[in-house]
């Protein structure tokens, strides 16, 4: 791990580490259940997304499956309002391809999809819409892609080691696949409360290029050191202070009611007053 960089704790591989200004830390994905770190950015209204990369090709997922995978994880498939927000995305994929990472190719499924209409028609491209009930009209395909036909649904080029095409680098860049084919995903997540600032190595400084995004993060799974582990212990003494208290209170009081008590007046459960009027007989 990078020195400075924020605790990570993956679920079986050590997490992959690379600074953006502030450290991005993401754990590496083998499994459809083990998600990655969600990771939030400030100047993106705190708008959150997990890459899931899965090293191992049989642990891929189909559109529908990666669909089912965001939604019951709270979130949705990835949708891309704007250019700056496709900037942002590929800044955290070209942190998962840095040397002795282990992470190469693999496309990454996007939340834009169409139906079976219209597949061979030249208004295929106006067909796509985003699965999240975006209205983005943003659109970064590759060259002379959509093909439509038989393909409906879209992936995020991440081919680092591919040979380039006529548009250039299979990096980044939008195709239409068969929506059974096997690709990792991204998760976008819409705002739940105001975030934790967390700071890292220097203070941001927006105007250094190293220093695009300020990252800000929500979940336990990326945490400072020091910050997560004071912070919730505070409660606990209070806690324990109030009731330390309490006890002490009570038995103080007790204490004062058994010295004004008047030795000369019973408090046993049958008085002598009682034993007085109990006159039976056989």
């Amino acid at each position: 791990m990078l020195q400075g960089a924020l605790a990570v704790s993956c679920y079986k591989l050590p997490p992959i580490c690379s600074g953006l200004g502030q450290f991005l830390c993401i754990c590496p994905i083998d499994s459809p259940t083990e998600i990655g770190q969600k990771v939030c950015f400030a100047d993106f209204k705190h708008l959150c997304y997990k890459i899931a990369y899965f090293q191992d090709l049989s642990s891929r997922v189909g559109f529908q499956e990666a669909r089912q995978a965001c939604a019951s994880d709270g979130g949705a498939l990835l949708s891309l309002e704007s250019g700056t927000e496709q900037k942002l995305i590929e800044s955290m994929l070209q942190n998962l391809t840095k040397p002795d990472t282990g992470i190469s190719d693999g496309d990454f499924w996007i939340g834009l999809w169409r139906s079976g209409e219209g597949q061979t028609s030249g208004a295929c491209p106006n067909l796509y819409r985003w699965s999240d009930g975006s209205s983005s009209q943003y659109r970064n395909w590759y060259t002379d892609e959509p093909s439509c036909g038989s393909e409906a649904c879209v992936v995020m080029y991440h081919q680092p080691t591919a040979n380039p095409g006529l548009g250039g680098p299979y990096l980044y860049q939008w195709n239409d696949d068969r929506c059974n084919m096997k690709h990792n995903f991204i998760c976008k997540y819409e705002p739940e409360s105001e975030p934790t600032v967390v700071t890292a190595g220097k203070p941001l400084d927006a105007s250094k290029p190293e220093d695009p995004y300020h990252i800000v993060v929500k979940e336990a799974g990326i945490i400072p050191n020091l910050i997560y582990v004071v912070i919730p212990t505070i409660p606990l003494l209070l806690l324990i202070l109030v009731a330390f208290g309490t006890c002490c209170f009570q038995m103080l009081h007790k204490s004062k009611g058994r010295t004004k008590t008047n030795p000369n007046q019973s408090t046993l459960w049958i008085s002598k007053s009682t034993k007085k009027e109990s006159g039976m007989e056989i």
